[in-house]
């Protein structure tokens, strides 16, 4: 987010981890951080690793730690809930740990979004139906089950 111009990161950046998340998705994910290739000034995200089963975890430490070797200047995130902080995943990679403070104004950080995620031509796509004509939309409740 140094300029408004840098992009999103790609689907192949981002792994959104769930308890159902497998093995060969975050093989696959750590394999395309870890070894060199063209084109790499790319940032890595793995969203939510507490959420790995222990076995997929317990993987995961072993293949970063023989991969890591091919590639000294990886760039890799792993974000985790503080709650859930212990779990195996966030626990093996404590000693990388740093606490973040974003480093924007909100407000730099919302307008950075929206540009990004603002439909050019409104058309008759889904966009129409959030503000402003943005393609990713947030709808939230203070009622839980009211049809969201």
């Amino acid at each position: 987010m140094n300029s408004p111009e840098q992009p999103l990161p790609t689907f192949d950046e981002v792994l959104l981890c769930t308890p159902q998340t497998s093995e060969e998705q975050v093989g696959l994910f750590l394999r395309r951080c870890l070894i060199p290739c063209p084109g790499g000034d790319r940032i890595y995200t793995m969203l939510y690793a507490d959420e790995l089963s222990y076995d997929v975890s317990c993987r995961a430490e072993e293949l970063f730690q023989r991969l890591q070797c091919y590639n000294s200047s990886y760039r890799l995130i792993i974000l985790c809930n503080c709650e859930r902080e212990n779990s195996y995943l966030p626990s093996a990679f404590s000693h990388c740990k740093v606490h973040m403070i974003p480093q924007r104004p909100r407000a730099e950080m919302q307008q950075y979004l929206q540009r990004h995620f603002r439909v050019a031509q409104p058309s008759s796509s889904a966009a129409a139906v959030f503000k402003e004509h943005m393609c990713v939309g947030i709808v939230s409740s203070k009622r839980a089950g009211m049809g969201k």
